[in-house]
This record gives C-alpha cells, structure tokens and sequence, in this order.
C-alpha cells in the first residue's frame, strides 16, 4: 500500500466536523510534512486538527530532503502545500490530499493523484464509513467556512446518490 500526504486543509476541515477519524480508518496512516505542522500551530493559534494530529499515533511527520523541489513551488504555493508535494513526490504517494486548485494543479503535474476533503468523504461513503455526506458537506460549509457553491453542492450530492433526499 502506498503511504498518504496529507496538506493541512484536509487535516483543519475534517477536524472542524468532527471527521477527523475517516483519515484513519481510510487510509491507515498518514504523513505529513513539518510544514504543515508548523501551519497547524501558526501565529501561536491551536487550529482546528492541531490536537488530533499530535494525539493521533498514526500521523507522521516528515521533512522533505527535496529542497531545491520545495523553493520551486514556493513560488506558486505556500510552504505547506510545497513541502506536502515535494514530501508526496518522495515517498510516492497516492493519495496527496490537497484542497487549493493552485496545490493540486501542480501535483498532477508532479505526477501525484490529488484529493481533497470532499473526496474523502465521497471515498468514506463509498466504502459504507460513512452512511450520508450531505451532513459533511453542511457542515464544511457553516463550521469549518469551506467554500462550495450551489452547483458543486448539489453535483455532489447527486454523485452520492443523496440528490432527491430530505435534508
């Protein structure tokens, strides 16, 4: 099995609803690079996953040998999303799980497979962890301030066969 890079959105947005544990029981363990610890503990601020992911025995930290990788994206991303990358690139990952278009664009073009929290939980449902994603969605979108507009909203639903279904 193939490790799993995971950015910080995935880790801050599941950890907001309360779905943190999917990560684990999807993927077994997951890596991370320092960088996105660090972004997990910025301006001196516990953000939400922080706490799960230093609790948590299956999240390992990692800092990427790939330097000269790592100060190329950074003129595109930020240092999380450029050391989850480059730290995906090493261990040949797949999943990377990024949410920003920018981080996953330039992933595929790393050859990595991107994933974001909704294909997490597409993902969960699919393998019978999780019995309805709407509730996640709602909640990405009033708890954790994940933006995801009407038409997307409602594609996903349909794509979870929860299209029809009462709220």
């Amino acid at each position: 099995m193939r490790p799993v890079v995971s950015n910080t959105s995935p880790l801050t947005n599941l950890a907001a609803i309360g779905r943190f544990d999917l990560l684990r029981d999807l993927f077994g363990q997951i890596e991370i690079a320092e960088a996105v610890w660090d972004e997990l503990n910025a301006n001196g601020r516990r953000w939400p996953g922080r706490d799960e992911v230093a609790r948590a025995p299956w999240m390992r930290r990692h800092t990427p040998a790939n330097r000269s990788l790592i100060v190329a994206l950074m003129r595109d991303l930020d240092a999380g999303e450029a050391a989850t990358i480059a730290l995906a690139v090493e261990l040949n990952a797949s999943p990377v799980l990024l949410d920003e278009r920018d981080g996953r664009h330039f992933a595929q073009r790393q050859g990595l497979q991107p994933m974001g929290v909704i294909g997490v939980l597409l993902l969960a449902k699919q393998r019978g962890l999780l019995p309805r994603v709407r509730p996640c969605l709602d909640a990405l979108r009033t708890e954790a301030g994940f933006w995801l507009g009407d038409g997307i909203y409602t594609a996903l639903l349909e794509q979870a066969g929860e299209l029809g279904e009462e709220r």
